[in-house]
């Protein structure tokens, strides 16, 4: 009797008990979520807000990632510059942003400028171009890029020059010419679009990952010495993503690769990558990683467990070999 009282006693405190942690748990879950929520539209509002009206320099825009980015920043509102070698295709591009369903925000008329990012005095010629259309750049977006595989043996010095011209010195020219009106206007943001390679290096890559390692470096020291002029920098990495960055590729002679490569038709889309960068810079972020598990997982690896990261370098260039091979 005396037991089954004090059973029945335990029992009412444990419901007691179990109400009073639902009472307290759940409005602390629901608040929680509401101020998370709203921290993320205050987020949006604020990234939309630092994007719209702004005069954005887009390289490369003619297709892949630069294409897409375009059409991002053209409906936040952004008075777009559009660069890259063909007028053609910029013109087509200009065309097909002004097709789209306008907003409630105002929207502006693209621009283009044309000229080769590999040719650095080209590049100097198209920076003043620029600020003579504009008046000024809030937001420089280094896109434009070119890919290289073959070995390093057999590839001529030549073929690294040019990716170096057209993926490091033509960036690196171009942020020189726009910075000094970013300084005296008080106001600028620049943006490399590097590769996971400016990261960790991949076999057969040996041109690519050098340029973009070089660009890494270059955009970290610029965010360092800008701090001072609040001038942000962004530098985004990511992995693979499914353009026609491959096919477009040169090899050891200089020639084109042609080939879609499986990682490259098995990476993420230009529009989810083209939204990342959107909020990177609206966020104002110093720098994203855009990769998978395994990739994100050997950029830590380099530098925790380098002679593991190498066996296993080592390991991929033999199996690479023997699929050319075979």
């Amino acid at each position: 009797m005396v037991l089954t009282v004090v059973r029945k006693g335990l029992s009412r405190s444990k419901f007691r008990l179990m109400d009073l942690t639902s009472w307290v748990i759940i409005p602390f879950l629901i608040g929680s979520i509401g101020i998370y929520s709203l921290f993320k539209v205050l987020q949006k509002l604020r990234s939309s807000a630092y994007v719209q009206d702004a005069v954005v320099v887009i390289t490369g825009a003619t297709s892949g990632l630069g294409k897409e980015c375009a059409k991002v920043f053209y409906k936040a509102g952004a008075q777009l510059v559009l660069c890259g070698r063909s007028e053609e295709r910029l013109k087509d591009l200009i065309n097909e942003l002004s097709r789209m369903p306008k907003g409630t925000m105002q929207m502006y008329k693209p621009q283009m400028v044309i000229f080769d990012l590999s040719d650095v005095e080209a590049v100097t010629s198209a920076a003043t171009e620029i600020l003579q259309l504009m008046g000024k750049v809030d937001i420089l977006i280094n896109n434009a890029g070119i890919s290289y595989r073959g070995t390093i043996r057999n590839t001529k010095i030549g073929v690294d020059r040019m990716i170096m011209d057209t993926n490091y010195f033509g960036p690196v020219a171009l942020t020189k010419a726009l910075l000094p009106s970013m300084i005296n206007n008080k106001r600028g943001h620049i943006v490399a679009i590097s590769s996971i390679q400016g990261k960790i290096s991949i076999p057969f890559r040996s041109a690519y990952s050098a340029s973009k390692h070089a660009t890494q470096a270059f955009f970290d020291c610029l965010r360092a010495e800008m701090a001072p002029h609040e001038i942000d920098v962004t530098v985004i990495s990511p992995g693979y993503i499914k353009t026609s960055l491959s096919l477009n590729a040169v090899t050891e002679d200089g020639s084109k690769y042609g080939v879609m490569d499986k990682t490259t038709a098995e990476g993420r889309t230009p529009e989810e990558v083209a939204q990342i960068v959107l909020r990177a810079v609206g966020e104002r972020s110093k720098e994203v990683l855009i990769a998978g598990l395994v990739p994100t997982l050997a950029v830590y690896l380099r530098p925790l467990a380098p002679k593991i990261f190498f066996s296993l370098m080592a390991a991929r260039a033999k199996k690479e070999r023997k699929l050319k091979e075979s």
